[in-house]
């Protein structure tokens, strides 16, 4: 084999991946991980986790993906600075190429190259992410105690943040841009009967009002556009949610795995493994529910275990 092949080799990293390299470096497997364009995922624009066990003050995402980067290469996982921009699951071993055009080859792939948030891409919206701007409410409605919220988004999810954020804030106010929404009936009616959530129907947010003091940063309010008149009104408010989907980053696996209709991989039940033997996924690539950060490493984990056990039936 050349120097290039791995007997693991991780696509991705965050609390999934990292957590496959562990286990994986611990059982000698001396595991590769692609890091790819944003080392640590998705938790590398979460100021504050409070709710990952272990950190009993809180701890930063950004400073949390380097404590486990660190563990990880204490026991010999090796990182590389790339992205995978293509693969060749037909035969094995697998083949990969780097965004340099590099080619590896592995005996096994885990892919944890999780999923992206959509956002409604304007400017001040990306300027105060992280700081008012957030696309959890699971993740960040703990700050909102006893605050304005706002809530963006028409499905199941936004309805479910819109009822989850009560339980923290004073007030949570639902933005969607079409009159009717497309949640299920059941949901809708659960939002329209609780007395915490203000609708705002047929409007869009025009942009994101905030302060900012050198490094420090946070949302003040809204100015919402309203389709009908066009008429835009200011909303003072703490914190926007934005809930109109999630993206799994899979879509170099096209033609190889199977997928559902979004784009996250199907495993097979209460396992890691894909319908390729040897080819494993974890944390938000597959998971379109649950999408915690410590659901992620509980299923890189899994992958890493599932990996273990299928080199050793390859060796048996």
């Amino acid at each position: 084999m050349s120097d290039n092949h791995n007997k693991v080799t991780i696509i991705g990293t965050g609390p999934a991946g990292f957590t496959a390299a562990l286990y994986t470096a611990r059982a000698n497997l001396n595991p590769v991980i692609f890091e790819g364009t944003q080392p640590g995922g998705q938790l590398m624009i979460t100021t504050d986790i409070e709710n990952y066990p272990g950190f009993e003050e809180g701890i930063s995402g950004p400073l949390l993906m380097e404590t486990m980067r660190k563990q990880v290469q204490r026991f010999g996982a090796h990182s590389i600075y790339a992205t995978i921009t293509k693969v060749d699951f037909n035969s094995k071993p697998f083949k990969l190429w780097d965004d340099s055009g590099k080619e590896y080859t592995s005996d096994t792939v885990i892919i944890a190259t999780g999923a992206s948030a959509m956002y409604l891409g304007l400017e001040s919206e990306k300027e105060y992410m992280g700081f008012g701007v957030s696309a959890c409410a699971t993740c960040d409605g703990f700050f909102y105690r006893g605050k304005k919220v706002a809530v963006v988004g028409g499905g199941d999810t936004a309805m479910e943040e819109a009822n989850y954020l009560t339980h923290h804030a004073s007030e949570v106010l639902l933005i969607h841009r079409r009159d009717e929404f497309r949640a299920s009936k059941f949901m809708v009616d659960r939002v329209k009967s609780n007395p915490k959530i203000k609708l705002a129907l047929s409007s869009v947010i025009d942009e994101v009002v905030g302060v900012k003091d050198g490094m420090k940063k946070s949302v003040t309010g809204i100015q919402l556009k309203n389709l009908k008149t066009g008429e835009i009104k200011l909303h003072e408010l703490d914190g926007i949610f934005i809930a109109i989907g999630h993206k799994p980053n899979t879509d170099i696996f096209k033609g190889f795995l199977d997928m559902d209709d979004v784009g996250y991989l199907i495993t097979e039940k209460s396992s890691t493994k894909t319908k390729i033997p040897g080819i494993f996924a974890c944390g938000d690539a597959q998971d379109s529910y649950y999408r915690q950060a410590i659901t992620a490493a509980g299923t890189g984990c899994m992958a890493a275990i599932d990996v273990e056990r299928y080199l050793e039936t390859l060796k048996g």
